[in-house]
């Protein structure tokens, strides 16, 4: 059986990348080798690096989302606004009511798409 446990970003600029999402997880990276930095965050690790073929902004934010989970959604949408996200979507209910939980959508400096999610608690 399988098990995922990290995502590689790519970036022009990874140190700026990496700059925005220790704001974000409120944390330094927690390794740092040869212009890549690795953030250990939860239950699996987020990475950003240099490559070559990746130039300016992602064309298609849509295509992939890094996802995290709290139960602040509102809080952190607040704060994560606060330190230059830009904001895809305030946050709105995954259904008739706030029950079903939150989700709220962030571009981060290379445009990529992040999603503040209410924890999914299955029934």
């Amino acid at each position: 059986m399988l098990n995922f446990n990290s995502i590689l970003v790519f970036s022009e600029n990874p140190k700026a990348l990496a700059d925005f999402y220790g704001k974000v997880f409120q944390k330094k990276a927690d390794w740092n080798d040869s212009n890549y930095y690795g953030f250990s965050v939860g239950s699996a690790f987020l990475t950003i690096g240099p490559h070559d073929k990746v130039k300016g902004k992602n064309k298609s934010p849509e295509r992939i989302m890094i996802n995290l989970e709290t139960k602040e959604v509102k809080e952190e949408f607040e704060r994560i606004k606060k330190i230059g996200a830009k904001v895809i979507a305030a946050p709105y209910s995954m259904g008739d009511d706030e029950s079903n939980g939150l989700i709220a959508t962030f571009a981060d400096p290379d445009g990529n798409f992040f999603q503040l999610l209410t924890p999914w608690e299955g029934k």
